[in-house]
């Protein structure tokens, strides 16, 4: 079984059912609802990362760092990272796919800012993205990274086990919009994120669970909340 453990805002760990350690969007240490900080974090394998904005891209450098972790992310965001001494890194943009030793990573549109967080000149400001990954053994996961509700969506309808969607709002899509996105995508199972760290996107995601309905199992989780599927 793949496990998915939820650190708070848009940061998981995925482990893998071949062992692999993925952490998305790492931003533990200044984030108010992280139940570790990055010095909790064992090795990693890789880091996948949507955005450069801080609440996803704080740790990033700094674990890649010590863990030795390849971090995947745009080109603009791996260029940065590369000139902060950054060893591995591998580039990717909107579209575009590659297989990795997880399995298929494709970066997914995403509409949000692309500002990079410690880049001061400007010089490295990207498009945002998601992440779907169709793993060894034939589980699909989509983690839409911070986005408002798209059309696009609807191409990846019958393609995703589980989605990790936004619901906060004001910054991305509410949890309206985020139902939406589930008729659009049409997931096994959705686990909602980027709500709750400061009271700009404080919901309620057992409402968005009962809005949902039948559409798809909702799985709420705490931090340090695991999901396995």
């Amino acid at each position: 079984m793949a496990r998915l453990t939820w650190h708070g805002h848009s940061c998981f760990l995925l482990e893998t059912d071949d062992g692999k350690r993925i952490l998305f969007d790492p931003f533990l240490d200044q984030n108010p609802v992280s139940d570790i900080r990055a010095a909790d974090i064992g090795d990693l394998d890789f880091i996948l990362v949507t955005h450069g904005h801080a609440d996803h891209f704080a740790d990033a450098i700094s674990l890649a760092k010590r863990t030795g972790a390849t971090l995947v992310s745009s080109f603009e965001i791996v260029s940065f990272v590369q000139t902060q001494g950054v060893e591995n890194a591998h580039p990717m943009s909107i579209g575009g796919g590659h297989s990795f030793s997880f399995g298929y990573a494709k970066m997914t549109p995403a509409l949000h800012g692309g500002e990079v967080a410690g880049d001061d000149e400007g010089k490295y400001t990207t498009m945002a993205g998601g992440w779907w990954l169709d793993l060894n053994g034939g589980k699909r996961l989509y983690h839409a990274g911070d986005t408002a509700l798209t059309m696009d969506m609807k191409l990846l309808e019958g393609q995703v086990d589980v989605a990790l969607l936004p619901i906060g709002d004001n910054f991305t899509m509410g949890p309206g919009d985020a139902v939406r996105a589930v008729e659009f995508i049409r997931p096994r199972a959705v686990i909602p994120m980027h709500y709750n760290t400061w009271d700009v996107i404080k919901q309620d995601p057992h409402a968005f669970a009962r809005a949902v309905g039948e559409l798809a199992r909702v799985v709420v989780l705490e931090p340090g909340g695991s999901y396995e599927f």
